[in-house]
């Protein structure tokens, strides 16, 4: 995702012109098409490598060598202006931006694993909760609540609806469930480039905002907190945390605008029959 002001150098309340958004070409969505399914089969495969007892650091070399080995792909994040690892990994309270390390997970851990490839010049941005052993109530609810979030916005998608009407509708379910949405970090246009306009913040008002039109490819990857909505840096310039250290939640797909609706680039085969 991207950081609002520091890592977009706009502030949030520019308006980002159509004109600076790319409208993908049927050959670039095809590109898309398959970077977006190596990135959703990545997550498919590390799920039963999720247990008590795993490093997070094993956890990103099965990751790499997958994408390397059996993709034939390259993991985006690596070395990503300076970023250290293949994945991220964000553990409980961590945001985003989760480096891992040889931080073993527990059981009733939540985890977010976040994958990007690169396949033909094209990226494939996808995350995904999962539960460490048998989750708590608390790390289970707020995974759902994300989750749900996300999908009314994805359900959202069509040409025409402003963006500030999925910011809307995923800060207003989220904040009905006592729950709070990150400000500072957002989703962004995806293709070529990492990172593209437009930003799609997870909170808004609705009619404002960009107008969606066919071609275009963004994600959705609302970041909710049990608690406060303030995070914080920490000093290895990635990890972001929940300042009251209250358990935090985010999934994220990559989505393509199309003539009539969407489509959901990175969707995994376990959503395929119940999205």
């Amino acid at each position: 995702m991207r950081q609002l002001e520091t890592v977009l150098e706009l502030p949030i309340e520019v308006n980002i012109s159509p004109m600076s958004v790319t409208i993908k070409t049927e050959q670039e969505i095809e590109k898309m098409r398959t970077a977006g399914k190596l990135a959703a089969q990545v997550l498919s495969m590390i799920e039963s490598h999720v247990r008590p007892g795993i490093t997070t650091n094993e956890l990103n070399d099965i990751c790499h060598d997958y994408i390397v080995d059996e993709l034939n792909a390259i993991p985006a994040p690596l070395n990503y202006r300076g970023f250290p690892k293949s994945i991220c990994t964000s553990l409980n309270y961590q945001v985003c931006h989760g480096i891992p390390s040889e931080k073993i997970l527990k059981n009733g851990d939540i985890i977010n694993i976040d994958i990007t490839v690169i396949k033909e010049g094209y990226h494939g941005d996808t995350s995904k909760m999962f539960m460490v052993g048998k989750p708590t109530i608390q790390g289970q609810r707020v995974a759902q609540i994300s989750h749900t979030a996300m999908w009314k916005a994805i359900e959202m998608v069509k040409p025409g609806v402003q963006l500030g009407d999925l910011g809307h509708i995923i800060q207003q379910y989220v904040e009905a469930q006592n729950c709070s949405v990150v400000r500072e970090y957002c989703g962004h246009g995806i293709g070529k480039e990492f990172h593209e306009e437009p930003q799609v913040l997870h909170y808004g008002k609705p009619a404002t905002g960009l107008t969606l039109e066919a071609g275009m490819t963004f994600t959705i990857e609302p970041m909710v907190n049990v608690g406060k909505r303030h995070v914080k840096l920490l000093k290895d310039d990635w990890t972001v945390v929940t300042k009251d250290h209250s358990l935090s939640a985010q999934w994220e797909h990559t989505i393509l605008v199309t003539e009539t609706g969407y489509e959901v680039l990175t969707l995994r085969e376990e959503e395929i029959q119940t999205p």
